[in-house]
């Protein structure tokens, strides 16, 4: 068979001038119905021009819708929207460069350079609105938070000690300059230590339940601070001089006098040749420095289970000076604490040898001193937290 030759025409037209070219490309016999055919058209010029000129296409699309929604979008979250859609990893561009390998090797540095160029200006125009929408926001948050500096400003409350933190530094700072240690202990107490290291046997009215908040049968709220002074003793270090601050419990109702919890304060001296005298001349020096150096005390007999024998102490009503008023109602004296000679038995109960050594003990309700000092009437204004009341000290 003879070998037929044929010609393949190719139409295109140039983007200027609409003129059309003819492209003209010989096959051999069978060409035309091989797959190569295709190739062989692409790799004739027009092909290439006329993907050139789509791809370009392409890219000014992508380059005038961008810049549409940049001016659209309202807030910065869609501004990163439009950023994520053009230049993300699987972006617009990312996508379109992909397609170099159709273009020739001449062709492919002008379109990389046109990519980049409208890379450049959409990151611009990003960069710009970005930088406008923060402004105006900023300008929006200044605006609604102007200040007017002529207006007053406003005053700061400064905090201060609450009246029971005043009476207690001060007690603690009469008995350290007398040389006396604070000791604190736990408010959560056995029983042994709350009642029988301090003479107070199973039976008494103070264990009764009515009396005392019980936990387990051998564990309480402590209903007093003695029992550190009993855990002190324990250790043997003597001799003892201290004060034990703190927390107590009692089931009590509450009223202006009565408090289920309130403070105590508990003093012990355990020495040798320790007299009677010694408490009561270490009382008055604490009074007169708590409440004047013309107050004046006296001590009435009374009963305490661990001080033998056991006293009240009186101070002179600091507000009629003892000529009598509603305060000290008309007796002219106020009682302020209990006091007395330790008990031997207590020395006992806590391994103290009771034939070398004696002491004193005394207990000073906090609350008490406070409503005395500060002229106060009722006890449950102290835990009120009414700034009205507090403020005033």
């Amino acid at each position: 068979m003879a070998r037929v030759r044929r010609m393949e025409s190719l139409y295109s037209r140039r983007n200027q001038g609409g003129t059309a070219e003819l492209c003209l490309r010989p096959f051999g016999d069978g060409d035309f119905f091989r797959n190569d055919r295709m190739q062989a058209l692409r790799s004739c010029g027009c092909f290439r021009r006329r993907k050139t000129m789509a791809v370009n296409e392409k890219l000014e699309e992508i380059r005038r819708r961008t810049l549409e929604n940049i001016a659209r979008a309202g807030n910065l979250e869609e501004l990163n929207e439009v950023r994520l859609t053009v230049l993300g990893k699987r972006g617009e561009l990312k996508e379109l460069m992909k397609g170099m390998r159709e273009l020739s090797a001449e062709e492919r540095p002008k379109f990389g350079q046109l990519v980049n160029d409208v890379r450049q200006m959409v990151e611009q125009e990003l960069a710009d609105r970005k930088s406008k929408m923060e402004e105006e926001l900023l300008n929006r948050k200044l605006a609604s938070e102007t200040i007017d500096v002529t207006l007053p400003a406003k005053k700061i409350k400064l905090g201060h000690r609450h009246p029971n933190t005043r009476v207690l530094d001060e007690v603690e700072r009469i008995f350290i300059g007398m040389g006396y240690e604070v000791v604190e202990g736990p408010e959560v107490e056995y029983d042994s230590y709350n009642f029988e290291k301090l003479n107070i046997p199973k039976g008494h009215p103070a264990r009764d339940e009515q009396d005392t908040f019980y936990i387990t049968k051998d564990i309480v709220l402590r209903t007093q601070t003695s029992p550190v002074q009993a855990r002190i003793m324990e250790t043997g270090k003597l001799p003892i001089k201290m004060i034990s601050p703190g927390r107590v419990y009692r089931s009590d109702e509450v009223d202006a006098n009565h408090s289920p919890t309130f403070n105590q304060i508990e003093g012990l001296i355990v020495d040798k040749d320790i007299t009677f005298a010694d408490l009561k001349g270490t009382l008055e020096v604490f009074a007169k420095k708590l409440f004047g150096e013309d107050t004046k005390v006296k001590f009435r007999p009374h009963h305490f289970p661990f001080t033998e024998p056991s006293a009240e102490m009186d101070v002179t009503c600091f507000k009629c000076h003892g000529s009598g008023c509603r305060f000290c109602k008309g007796s002219g004296w106020i009682e302020i604490l209990g006091c007395g000679m330790v008990h031997p038995h207590v020395f006992d109960m806590c391994g103290v040898d009771k034939n070398e050594y004696n002491g004193f003990a005394f207990g000073i309700g906090l609350e008490r001193i406070a409503l005395l000092k500060y002229e106060i009437d009722d006890m449950r204004l102290l835990y009120e937290n009414d700034i009205r009341f507090l403020k005033q000290f």
